[in-house]
């Protein structure tokens, strides 16, 4: 149901919400299942499809971009649930969802370490691109990416939200996707009847009532990540002004949202492991059992 960026190390997520990037924590893909509903063939034929888009698009701004094969891509989506040397707990402690906490304003093709940007970009991309003069370089992603966004197509795939993509990721997913997987509000299928069910209803009212008594606004699940995104791009001004060239006041700012970020996702790990991964695979065992029989 969240669609937050937590990670965990060479730990496959799948079972705690605000890990999953579905509408339901480890719902997003059931039996036969990828993102956005889609058979596994529909999905590398999706992706292949957008990729020679891209590389298309890029050529008529007058780019090289080498169309990413499907692995590569699929690789990416799970690349920023991963940091060498962290179990999920340390990882939430240190860094929380990943957001805020390993900003750095760079692109993310020369970002180091942990890049949820740089993920399924393919290295033959990034050597282009780090081959490009500084100013050359700008032009390029802002054609790939559009403003203030390096959100992959790997990132929108991964949090089944094409909202933060832009550029000519964004068209050439405009013209694979149907409209209505274009939307923010997007929901798959089999996340929303996990979701509908009275038990996960109950389940995420108690939810929302531990986080208020925690002293958190953010009721809903769905709602984490986008509200510290939110908060960093305010404080960043769309995210792509470099760490270094923060202001004083910026840089105040940026650590207050770290702080709260490590909060929030140590208390959203803690009630959403207590409250509602046990019910959500109740719920999912029993539904799709019966859809099996």
């Amino acid at each position: 149901m969240a669609r937050a960026v937590a990670v965990a190390a060479v730990v496959t997520v799948v079972g705690v919400l605000f890990l999953s990037g579905g509408a339901v924590a480890g719902a997003s893909t059931g039996p036969g299942q990828q993102e956005f509903g889609l058979t596994e063939r529909q999905l590398v034929q999706n992706i292949e499809q957008v990729e020679a888009l891209i590389s298309g698009c890029m050529r008529a701004h007058g780019f090289e971009y080498v169309a990413v094969d499907a692995e590569t891509v699929r690789r990416g989506m799970k690349a920023d649930k991963t940091l060498p040397g962290l179990e999920e707990e340390e990882f939430v402690a240190k860094y929380g969802f990943g957001i805020a906490t390993l900003y750095t304003g760079k692109p993310p093709q020369l970002a180091e370490g942990y890049s949820p940007g740089k993920i399924g970009l393919g290295r033959r991309n990034i050597e282009i691109f780090k081959g490009l003069s500084p100013a050359d370089q700008v032009a390029y992603n802002r054609a790939l990416f559009g403003e203030n966004s390096d959100a992959t197509l790997a990132i929108g795939l991964d949090s089944e939200d094409f909202s933060r993509c832009g550029g000519c990721t964004r068209e050439a997913i405009e013209r694979v996707f149907e409209p209505e997987q274009l939307k923010a509000s997007y929901y798959n299928p089999k996340d929303a009847l996990i979701a509908n069910d009275p038990r996960m209803k109950a389940a995420l009212r108690e939810y929302a009532a531990a986080m208020r008594k925690a002293g958190f606004d953010t009721a809903d699940p769905n709602a984490v990540e986008a509200e510290i995104r939110e908060r960093l791009d305010a404080i960043t001004g769309g995210g792509t002004v470099p760490v270094e060239q923060l202001s004083s006041e910026q840089l105040a700012a940026l650590e207050e949202l770290q702080n709260y970020e490590r909060r929030l996702a140590a208390k959203t790990l803690e009630l959403e492991e207590k409250i509602v991964e046990p019910v959500e695979d109740r719920v999912e065992k029993e539904l799709f059992a019966r859809r099996v029989e």
